[in-house]
């Protein structure tokens, strides 16, 4: 029965975050804790490929737990975000464009950790992903010690001034704990509106974007 419980209705998670590990404890605490309730849960997870930082922590965590781990990461990367072996399965991809519309296929939902530039971009793709209706994923935030408290203000301040829908705001779920974060998110049921119906976006498509680019 204690099994059953723990089981998830996310068989795989993709889970973005640095590739650096931050200058205080709390960041690879938080990392740690993330893979372990993912363990608990028996979800696989999905993410960047890399075995530093945040991105190596939770991935062995995960992996150590008997999980399977899925590693998405361009050819460009390898030298900067692999060192030594590498953890699970990894799939290589030709550039980001590619690494986002894979990652978005393999998971059944996203959270992101803490993490820089790219950690938010690839947060904010799948929020926009998900108001256009090109997914119908679940989005979480980690919020460890408020790191996101001024981004999450952001949000707030564009429905103040109009630019973001007060449905749309709650396409992402931000809690400060790992635990706390899975259980809203199996909770979830998104209720905004889609720009589009899922049906009119053509996913397979994604993977090609650059080939498409360079072909016109």
């Amino acid at each position: 029965m204690e099994e059953e419980n723990t089981r998830s209705k996310f068989k795989r998670v993709c889970v973005f975050c640095g590739s650096n590990s931050g200058h205080r404890k709390v960041f690879s605490d938080a990392a740690l804790d993330l893979g372990n309730e993912l363990v608990k849960r028996k979800i696989d997870l999905v993410y960047g490929g890399g075995n530093v930082g945040l991105m190596g922590l939770i991935s062995q965590t995960v992996y150590e737990g008997g999980c399977h781990v899925l590693g998405i990461i361009p050819k460009a990367l390898m030298p900067l975000e692999i060192s030594g072996e590498t953890v699970g399965e990894v799939r290589t991809v030709s550039d980001m464009h590619e690494r986002k519309a894979a990652m978005e296929q393999e998971a059944d939902a996203f959270i992101a950790l803490p993490g820089g530039y790219g950690t938010m971009e690839e947060l904010l793709e799948m929020i926009t992903w998900s108001q256009l209706g090109i997914h119908k994923k679940t989005i979480g935030l980690l919020n460890v010690d408020g790191y996101y408290n001024n981004l999450l203000a952001l949000f707030d301040n564009g429905v103040e001034e109009g630019f973001i829908k007060p449905g749309a705001r709650h396409i992402i779920i931000s809690t400060s704990t790992a635990k706390e974060l899975l259980e809203k998110m199996e909770q979830y049921t998104p209720s905004h509106e889609h720009v589009a119906p899922l049906e009119s976006w053509q996913m397979e498509q994604l993977g090609d974007y650059p080939e498409q680019l360079n072909a016109q």
